[in-house]
């Protein structure tokens, strides 16, 4: 082949840019991910061929880098395309392009948009309800969707979800046994929804990777059954592309230790409902877990969900109020130790 073929071929590719697949592996994403954020938030491909692979330019990549930064920070998705459209194009940031859904600019602080009323949410609970009690098992994965895609799944969860589980389980412990069918009806479509939100697994981190690199570790402790708080966390970093590992409900000793040595996470979740089951012990035996060769051993950040950990403090242990900030703290967490942010 001439210099001036290769030359060619070259250009050829410049022009025509690079696949999904590929532009996964070197953001370090799921190809998944990288369709979430351009059907959700128009950051995709500008170039589109009918019955060819979507291929991404140069302007496309930098966009989407941008975005992996942001995320990798800690920065909701919303914000972030927000802020990777505007800093590569200031005049059109603000819009998303055409033919996708707009997504609301979210906060980094809980609650409502500036432009959400707070009525907005009252409506949404109530209809929920009144879903649930009816037993209308469309109606509320329709409702449920409808609050993610209109206000993004951590407002969705903290302004709809949660508020509505709390009233449905008063409602439930003021009528007896009348309501226990609607409770678990509820629970299980919010947990059907938090699973459609989970993004596909990324690649698995290399044997002995940096903790930085390598997937976190979500559980409820032995004994908790209650595990749709951390199914939440769990869509929610599947959303920022962050790996993990979700082990459940009422999850042994012995297999969380197991799970942290094997993985060497930079951050372990241990989520406790009820003080009866969160356990101080555990919570330092975890934050005690080392792994990795002599020389280079590595211990995890633990972090305490769920109001069981109310009680004597565990030192060093993370202590988040909401989603919001758990994503936040294990942003920050993943920052320190070097996340391989996307460049």
């Amino acid at each position: 082949m001439s210099e001036g073929q290769r030359r060619g071929q070259g250009d050829d590719a410049a022009i025509t840019g690079v696949t999904t697949g590929a532009l996964a592996r070197r953001l370090g994403v799921s190809p998944t991910t990288l369709r979430t954020w351009d059907r959700r938030y128009g950051l995709g491909p500008a170039r589109r061929d009918p019955g060819h692979h979507r291929r991404w330019s140069e302007r496309d990549v930098a966009m989407v880098e941008e975005m992996g930064r942001l995320t990798s920070s800690g920065m909701p998705p919303a914000e972030a395309a927000h802020e990777a459209r505007k800093l590569l194009d200031p005049g059109t940031g603000a819009e998303p392009a055409p033919g996708h859904t707009t997504v609301p600019r979210q906060r980094s602080t809980a609650g409502p948009a500036p432009t959400q009323s707070p009525d907005t949410f009252v409506r949404r609970r109530r209809g929920l309800s009144r879903a649930a009690v009816r037993l209308d098992a469309p109606t509320l994965q329709d409702l449920l969707a409808d609050a993610v895609e209109s206000h993004s799944l951590v407002t969705a969860w903290q302004e709809v979800m949660v508020p509505t589980l709390h009233a449905v389980g008063r409602k439930w412990e003021e009528a007896g046994d009348r309501y226990v069918e609607v409770e678990h009806l509820l629970s299980w479509h919010v947990s059907r929804t938090l699973h459609r939100c989970s993004m596909a697994p990324t690649a698995p981190a290399p044997p002995n990777a940096p903790a930085a690199h390598a997937p976190l570790v979500l559980a409820c402790v032995p004994g908790e059954q209650h595990s749709l708080p951390l199914e939440a966390l769990s869509a929610a970093l599947g959303e920022l592309g962050v790996p993990q590992r979700m082990f459940g409900a009422a999850v042994p000793v012995e297999a969380v230790s197991a799970a942290v040595r094997r993985t060497g996470p930079a951050v372990v979740v241990l989520w406790a409902q009820a003080r009866s089951t969160a356990s101080v012990p555990l919570a330092r035996h975890i934050a005690d877990t080392r792994w990795g060769v002599r020389g280079a051993r590595g211990r995890p950040v633990v972090m305490l969900g769920g109001p069981g950990w109310a009680g004597p403090a565990v030192r060093g242990a993370l202590r988040p109020t909401s989603l919001r900030e758990a994503l936040t703290q294990i942003g920050r967490v993943r920052a320190e130790n070097g996340t391989d942010r996307a460049r």
